[in-house]
């Protein structure tokens, strides 16, 4: 079944197959979910490990990149089950930071490489594009979040230099931005820097 995009590439209509638009509703709905925890998360870390605050800050601004990015790939009304890696229930940033590493690794080896493979199977060239710049970035956001709970589990906070998220694609990375995002291609001014 195609669902028709109310939005026209040139002149042509274009269509969306059905289990493609379940499926960026789905990553809506979890990039959103993992947006709203992680700011959660970052409130909680603030006093006693506030470069994790901040760390939990930008991923949280990545995410709702990536939210935006399936948003926008969507055609049609309707409603759909969240698929989605999150914990809830945490009581500390170490449970926190455990949480995440869980979530991301959800999306890392279930969610995207799933929601990629049907997307270029449709031929949903918006969608796969969306689906691949997120789970790119999760990669990443696994990564810190790892090197961030071995930190706080000795009761220390994390060093961390300037984060630098792209705001076309969520690419994140700690230090100076790069001259072109290395997902998307973006140039060195479309990162948002968090100090």
């Amino acid at each position: 079944m195609f669902i028709i995009n109310k939005w026209k590439k040139g002149t042509q209509i274009h269509m969306v197959r059905e289990m493609t638009e379940t499926n960026l509703r789905s990553a809506y709905g979890g990039e959103s979910q993992a947006h709203m925890r992680y700011m959660i998360y970052a409130d909680r870390a603030k006093e006693k490990f506030p470069n994790v605050a901040r760390l939990f800050t930008a991923i949280a601004f990545a995410e709702e990149v990536h939210a935006t990015n399936h948003y926008r790939n969507i055609a049609s009304k309707g409603a759909a089950t969240v698929v989605s890696g999150a914990l809830f229930g945490t009581k500390n940033t170490s449970e926190d930071l455990q949480a995440g590493i869980d979530g991301e690794t959800f999306e890392i080896n279930e969610m995207y490489p799933a929601y990629l493979d049907v997307a270029k199977f449709q031929g949903e060239k918006g969608a796969e594009t969306s689906f691949r710049y997120a789970w790119e970035a999760e990669k990443i956001h696994k990564t810190m979040y790892e090197k961030a709970k071995k930190t706080v589990d000795q009761g220390k906070d994390i060093k961390l230099g300037p984060m630098q998220i792209c705001t076309v694609c969520g690419h994140t990375v700690e230090g100076a931005a790069p001259d072109k995002c290395p997902i998307c291609n973006a140039p060195k001014s479309k990162f948002r820097t968090f100090e």
